[in-house]
């Protein structure tokens, strides 16, 4: 009898996170020390509280940034990299009974937008050098395209995504929704699958990722991005995403409880909106790190956070860097429940 699959959400206990490390030769080139400070206090604060897992064309840059406060919990992986989007490249993980499983599905730079051959290798080589310690199960599944940015778990049966991401042709062939679904269902054991068809974001390169416009919290909650503003270009595609929230149910047929974050005020780069977003904050053991944007909106998205996640630590990290690659925190991060990172 084949054990039950359990897709864990965010918050559940976790052994570790991963991120790759900016280089030179990515495209943080431009402004390499501004994006190496940002990703050395990320590491910082994950470190302060659990296990570290980075990747890095060369292991001595980011063991040169992080020596500081380095006291061994942070693991090194000299590997190749393309980018520093580990969300969406990193392993998705799920439980197979108690033994946790290494899912690694194919990345193709968003539906061939950028390239990927580098970062598509990751986790197999990770698993290879034994990153991943000795329990979890590994399971390769490079013929199915899938970023961990574009699914939400609430631990409860049900998984959350977008049919602008999951459907995009260049993805998985212009496989039909019931395809997708009948394939999330099966790899992720769960029972039902939400699928967001509005809500998008100016400069995302992502074709709407869920975590940049709505996210699964504790007791039966979802937050998303509101905007207020009539005259924002997104206005009408989130005032209907947030209707489409409020029909929403979980797999007991409840309602979920839904709370608003405020819309990031507009930043600009190269005459280019970017996709600031409150939403893409990650959960780690005993804290909550949010993106800040040097905004006075920073405060109120805090403040929210404390509201959603009571018992954590909330803690802003300066993610104005990140955005200039149109991307935030969650993204440049992959968190790893108990039992993966030894």
């Amino acid at each position: 009898m084949t054990e039950k699959i359990f897709f864990p959400p965010e918050w559940h206990i976790q052994s570790g996170v991963q991120i790759a490390w900016p280089h030179a030769n990515s495209d943080w080139k431009p402004y390499l020390d501004e994006a190496e400070k940002c990703f050395t206090e990320i590491a910082r604060q994950i470190s302060k509280r659990e296990k570290l897992l980075i990747a890095a064309p060369d292991i001595s840059v980011p063991r040169a940034k992080c020596s500081e406060f380095d006291d061994g919990r942070i693991l090194y992986a000299e590997i190749p990299t393309n980018d520093t989007w580990s969300r969406d490249f990193g392993a998705i993980t799920t439980f197979q009974g108690s033994v946790p499983v290494i899912n690694d599905f194919a990345f193709n730079g968003w539906g061939l937008k950028f390239a990927s051959n580098l970062d598509n290798r990751i986790t197999g080589l990770l698993y290879e050098k034994g990153l991943y310690g000795r329990k979890p199960i590994y399971k390769n599944l490079l013929n199915f395209i899938l970023e961990g940015g574009s699914v939400e778990s609430d631990g409860n049966g049900t998984v959350m995504t977008t049919s602008e991401c999951l459907l995009s042709p260049n993805r998985n062939g212009g496989s039909s929704m019931e395809e997708i679904e009948a394939s999330l269902k099966g790899m992720f054991g769960t029972e039902q699958i939400l699928w967001l068809n509005h809500g998008y974001l100016a400069g995302d390169d992502t074709d709407s990722h869920i975590d940049t416009l709505a996210r699964f919290c504790p007791d039966n909650t979802i937050c998303y991005v509101k905007c207020t503003d009539e005259t924002d270009e997104h206005y009408e595609s989130l005032k209907k995403m947030e209707e489409e929230l409020s029909t929403f149910r979980n797999s007991e047929g409840q309602s979920y409880k839904l709370v608003a974050i405020p819309m990031a005020d507009a930043v600009y780069f190269e005459g280019e909106r970017l996709p600031a977003t409150y939403a893409n904050f990650l959960v780690i053991n005993g804290a909550v790190l949010c993106p800040t944007y040097n905004s006075p909106k920073d405060t109120e998205a805090l403040n929210i956070m404390k509201r959603l996640f009571p018992g954590r630590e909330i803690t802003g990290i300066d993610c104005s860097v990140l955005i200039k690659q149109h991307g935030s925190l969650h993204c440049v991060t992959m968190q790893y429940p108990e039992g993966v990172i030894e």
